[in-house]
């Protein structure tokens, strides 16, 4: 089978290369699958770096989620999300997933839309609801609105009942962030994001940032949330991890909240089912619907990892394999 590997660690497009390698095998609670779409997440390109708090043995195949059909066994055939076990990932046109992670594919989603429903919408699922508590008619700021995690937070805050006000950069950016539902849209390129925030809450700050950027998105954070307001800290694309001032959060009384969904997926599986129950309702409802800007072929999955981790993407670009 075809499958993109990685020798060294690198840029994702220096040093993924596409080869004829076995087919993997499925070990012992684990399922073969054939790929039908293959979600492209940040951490690729941090696994191609060897830079991600988990380094697989060399070489490997990236690709963190994915779509595809259970061969094989007595689920064969069925449609599912998972996440591949590693060193075996989703850009390739099989791979291996545990059998526990196998959930059924949304029928109102096609397989890249499938493919980008898992790990971003589990995350501010369990962000928003779990560890913010978010609350109908609050405000909720999302920063990297029209990116792949920020887009997911945005619909899944609108269906919570909330009012989003999203933080981008650039005009093209703030359109997706529109037509995402976004209430408010803030461009960081031109305007001053805690001056815009605190006009559009009548000077009360956000209830709940939501905050995958990290740098100067968190430092802006601290000085527009509201009092017992929560900034939930998702992870820092900008590349800089801000060093909280745990005194202003002492006086202004707002909580830092850290997440890492994949915890939740090793310490309370049910917990992840309901979530993936709630997910299939919100996209058969229409509610939820991840944003698939780019459909790359295989071949395309070097270039679409590395254009993921230079911030020059908007919404999901997903590698379809079948």
């Amino acid at each position: 089978m075809q499958a993109w590997r990685v020798h060294t660690n690198g840029e994702p497009r220096d040093v993924m290369r596409l080869e004829e390698i076995p087919e993997p095998e499925p070990g012992p609670g684990q399922l073969l699958v054939r790929v039908r779409a293959g979600n492209v997440n940040y951490p690729d390109a941090l696994l191609c770096r060897g830079e991600y708090q988990v380094r697989p043995p060399l070489p490997f195949t990236p690709g963190v989620e994915l779509c595809g059909e259970i061969v094989g066994g007595p689920r064969a055939g069925e449609r599912v999300l998972g996440q591949p076990v590693l060193p075996c990932g989703a850009f390739g046109e099989s791979a291996v997933i545990s059998e526990e992670s196998a959930r059924s594919a949304p029928e109102a989603l096609d397989d890249a839309e499938a493919a980008a429903l898992h790990i971003g919408y589990q995350t501010g699922w369990f962000g928003l609801h779990r560890r913010a508590r978010l609350q109908k008619d609050e405000t909720l700021l999302v920063h990297a609105a029209a990116g792949g995690v920020g887009s997911a937070a945005v619909q899944l805050g609108k269906a919570a009942g909330a009012r989003v006000l999203g933080v981008v950069g650039g005009e093209a950016k703030a359109e997706v962030a529109r037509e995402l539902g976004c209430d408010v849209v803030i461009d960081r390129r031109k305007d001053d994001v805690i001056a815009a925030v605190k006009e559009a809450t009548g000077g009360k700050g956000a209830d709940v940032v939501y905050d995958p950027v990290g740098g100067d998105a968190y430092a802006a954070s601290a000085k527009c949330v509201a009092f017992e307001g929560r900034i939930v800290v998702v992870g820092f694309a900008s590349g800089a991890v801000p060093t909280p001032g745990l005194n202003h959060a002492l006086v202004k009384n707002y909580a830092i909240l850290g997440l890492h969904w994949g915890l939740y997926a090793r310490r309370d599986p049910s917990a992840v089912d309901r979530c993936h129950e709630e997910l299939t309702r919100l996209a058969a409802e229409g509610t939820v619907k991840p944003l698939v800007s780019d459909r790359v072929p295989l071949a395309g999955a070097a270039d679409a990892v590395q254009r993921v981790f230079d911030g020059v993407t908007t919404g999901r670009v997903v590698v379809t394999v079948a």
